[in-house]
């Protein structure tokens, strides 16, 4: 399978409908990749809070509108990266949006961890509940978004889920770069399986962005690294080297807390 990270560049002289625009632009310039990978809040900017209410959509409104489009013209599998999702009740969500080669929803996810402490996201959005995982050809995809990266029960569950790659969009600040990429090598050893971990370049609400998507694989190894800037990212995954590294390392069959064994193990 052959994956696109779009590491586009949130810049706050840009509107939210030129950025959607280029995003678009960008995912149809993908024909040649089978799964094609947005970072978190890209149309809005991770930081930027502010807007976030102001910004607020439906799972099916002018985003996914542009990306179904996008998708469908490309004919390829689309996590969209998040939107800032207003609920019917109102409440704000950061949602992800993964979208199929025919234009159609795929699977949405709230991202369960919110980032802030006591401000921003953490005290502006509800937080998900739900596991979420995406079937794609050869894969199991595990949705997580962001500062999910720092829960590995996270992960864990969705191993249990029988997720062999993760996709993990982000808004991830420079200043703590080490962390995102030692995080994500950390998340790939441990469950034996893919990670594509999209960020934003540029800077937005004053915080300057990590950039450096990066895609490990099942042994830890990175196959491949985005600079600071925007960039797309393009590599072929063997879909099956979680299995067989599963199969060689079995460690997720010596687990003895949490959820049993994924059934690729039995």
């Amino acid at each position: 399978m052959r994956a696109s990270l779009i590491q586009i560049a949130v810049d706050a002289d840009e509107s939210v409908e030129s950025r959607r625009r280029r995003a678009a632009a960008l995912v149809r310039a993908q024909q040649d990749a089978e799964l094609v990978i947005l970072p978190e809040l890209w149309p809005v900017g991770a930081f930027a809070y502010q807007q976030f209410a102001e910004e607020a959509e439906e799972p099916g409104g002018p985003t996914y509108e542009a990306m179904a489009k996008a998708a469908s013209d490309a004919a390829v599998w689309l996590h969209a990266g998040s939107i800032v999702e207003r609920a019917p009740d109102g409440t704000l969500y950061n949602t992800a949006l993964v979208i199929s080669p025919t234009g159609e929803p795929a699977g949405t996810y709230r991202k369960i961890h919110r980032f802030g402490f006591d401000k921003g996201e953490a005290v502006m959005m509800g937080a998900g509940e739900e596991l979420v995982t995406v079937q794609v050809p050869g894969l199991t995809l595990g949705l997580a978004t962001c500062y999910d990266l720092r829960f590995p029960e996270l992960f864990r569950g969705l191993v249990g889920a029988g997720a062999t790659a993760f996709v993990v969009p982000a808004g991830w600040p420079a200043r703590r770069r080490e962390h995102w990429t030692l995080l994500a090598r950390a998340r790939a050893v441990e469950n034996q399986a893919y990670v594509l971990a999209c960020g934003t370049a540029g800077t937005h609400a004053g915080v300057e962005q990590a950039g450096h998507s990066v895609v490990v694989d099942p042994w830890g190894e990175i196959l491949a690294e985005a600079g600071p800037d925007e960039e797309v990212l393009t590599v072929d995954l063997d879909v099956s080297r979680p299995a067989t590294a599963r199969r060689l390392f079995p460690a997720l069959e010596d687990r003895r807390l949490g959820l049993p064994a994924p059934d690729i193990l039995r």
